[in-house]
């Protein structure tokens, strides 16, 4: 659930400010299942709909208070702007509708394995994509996460697929996200845009087919699914913000609070079993965290040294 690309190239050194709105990002995520979890009596793709229905109107109002509604419709005239929107819509759809689904059919580890080992694909899309050199380090943390997945692979029968399209759909979403000549603001807005009329399309099609719970509920389910539009909107604008104040390396070592918060909560809240596999796997991933962000601040103190 988390994009680690700047607004802009960060300061030699973090801006309180930054850390404050990134914590209460990351926390916002991290606790977010134990509030998609109220919802899951309503069918997943109900809900996912009604993430981007409302998500539309708010980032609109955001965008508007900000001064910046100017640029959304300049995006809008821009086709290739349109088109890498789009296809960051599509991904971030995918994730989200997996992440809906894997809380509501008690997987929320496996949510927090997806967010953990995302990093680590980014960095091996970087490599294939975009060229990237990785350090020995990274390579080593990558091996780890990838045993991980073994592990747990051999174990259950099958691959962890909940746990693989969450972290393929938002590290591609990351990726597009770099090629979007717009702030994350916008951007956001843009997205949410693009998918709203699809979002419309199901509700109405699910109304028409029996299928849609609301508007045949009470006002305690239309709130709560309402606060889903401000439970994705709200954490995106923080972030937005706190990036831009904070360093390259500071939010990569932050952004591992909200896996964490998951599996902290799919273990001691949901009572997700945590087997010999698990209590196996998930320190491979520990430790290809720790490798990952030790090469990040070893990359960023060589930077400093060579500016």
């Amino acid at each position: 659930m988390t994009d680690t690309t700047p607004l802009r190239r960060p300061a030699d050194r973090d801006d309180p400010r930054g850390f404050a709105y990134a914590l209460v990002t990351y926390m916002f995520w991290g606790l977010m299942p134990l509030y998609v979890a109220l919802l899951s009596h309503i069918p997943s793709l109900e809900v996912l709909a009604h993430r981007v229905l409302w998500s539309l109107p708010l980032s609109l109002v955001a965008l508007a208070l900000m001064g910046k509604l100017g640029a959304l419709v300049q995006a809008l005239r821009e086709p290739r702007t349109v088109m890498m929107a789009a296809l960051a819509s599509m991904v971030v759809t995918v994730n989200w509708g997996v992440y809906i689904y894997a809380i509501h059919i008690g997987q929320a580890m496996q949510a927090a394995l997806g967010y953990y080992i995302n990093p680590l694909f980014s960095i091996l899309l970087g490599f294939l994509l975009l060229g990237e050199r990785l350090s020995q380090l990274k390579w080593l943390a990558v091996g780890f996460a990838f045993a991980a997945v073994v592990v747990l692979a051999v174990d259950e029968g099958e691959l962890p697929w909940l746990a693989i399209l969450l972290m393929v759909s938002w590290g591609f979403y990351a990726y597009f996200k770099r090629s979007l000549p717009v702030g994350a603001n916008e951007g956001f807005a843009l997205e949410v845009l693009l998918l709203f009329p699809f979002a419309i399309a199901y509700l109405i099609f699910a109304e028409m087919q029996g299928w849609a719970l609301f508007p045949h509920t009470g006002f305690k389910d239309f709130a709560l699914l309402f606060g889903m539009g401000l439970c994705t909107a709200l954490p995106l604008i923080l972030y937005a913000n706190g990036a831009k104040l904070l360093r390259l390396s500071t939010i990569a070592i932050m952004q591992y609070i909200s896996p964490t918060c998951i599996f902290l909560v799919a273990v001691f809240v949901f009572g997700e079993p945590f087997g010999r596999a698990k209590a196996i796997a998930f320190p491979l991933i520990w430790v290809a965290m720790i490798l990952y962000v030790i090469a990040l601040v070893a990359e960023g103190r060589a930077r400093r040294r060579g500016l």
